[in-house]
């Protein structure tokens, strides 16, 4: 069984994919239970967020809640980790709603002993990440990140590899990114993405 950590800044984090932060929610929302339902199939699930909105889907599904520490991506995903015990342990945007339970099986099966794998988007940053040891984690988000994390595990003098899984490399940050990815993405997202308005897709 895996842990999988899922870091989640709601509406305010996606500041790109709609001008109306009502549908900024709603998306983002969505994403976020598409995510889960993968990752609540392959172990349990970490949700931190400062959203009482993620916090409050979180909960429903099964998943834990962990308070956000403020800070950025790096300072939650860091502080989730915190206490967990070495093992499968996932980092898993929120922003990648093609998720499969077989795309986090193939990252876990992936990721070389005691090493780190991760999944990059197609701008070089990282949107999923394989470790074994919370200690194997750095808070290196942002522009280029993969590049950093494996070097960083390298540094640990630990194997690291970049894995290529489509569902997990797609992530959305724009509507046209939604409306491209459309077919493929988890049942909620397709859900809220039919509901809107054609002119609120322009």
């Amino acid at each position: 069984m895996a842990t999988v950590v899922i870091p989640f800044a709601g509406a305010d984090g996606k500041t790109r994919l709609h001008a109306s932060r009502r549908v900024r929610r709603s998306l983002s929302l969505a994403m976020l239970g598409d995510v889960l339902a993968a990752a609540l199939a392959v172990g349990s699930a970490r949700v931190v967020t400062a959203d009482s909105d993620g916090a409050q889907l979180a909960r429903e599904v099964g998943a834990a809640v962990v308070e956000d520490p403020g800070g950025g991506q790096g300072p939650a995903v860091a502080t989730a980790l915190d206490g967990v015990e070495p093992g499968a342990m996932l980092v898993v945007n929120s922003d990648v709603p093609c998720i499969a339970p077989a795309d986090l099986r193939a990252l876990l099966a992936a990721t070389p002993a005691g090493g780190m794998a991760l999944v990059e988007a197609a701008d070089g940053t990282t949107n999923a990440l394989s470790i074994s040891a919370p200690q194997a984690f750095a808070p290196l988000y942002g522009p280029d990140s993969a590049s950093r994390f494996l070097a960083h595990a390298r540094g640990l003098g630990v194997d690291a590899i970049s894995v290529a899984i489509p569902n997990l490399s797609d992530d959305i940050d724009t509507v046209d990114d939604l409306k491209r990815l459309h077919l493929r993405l988890g049942p909620r997202s397709q859900m809220v993405l039919a509901s809107l308005p054609a002119k609120e897709l322009a």
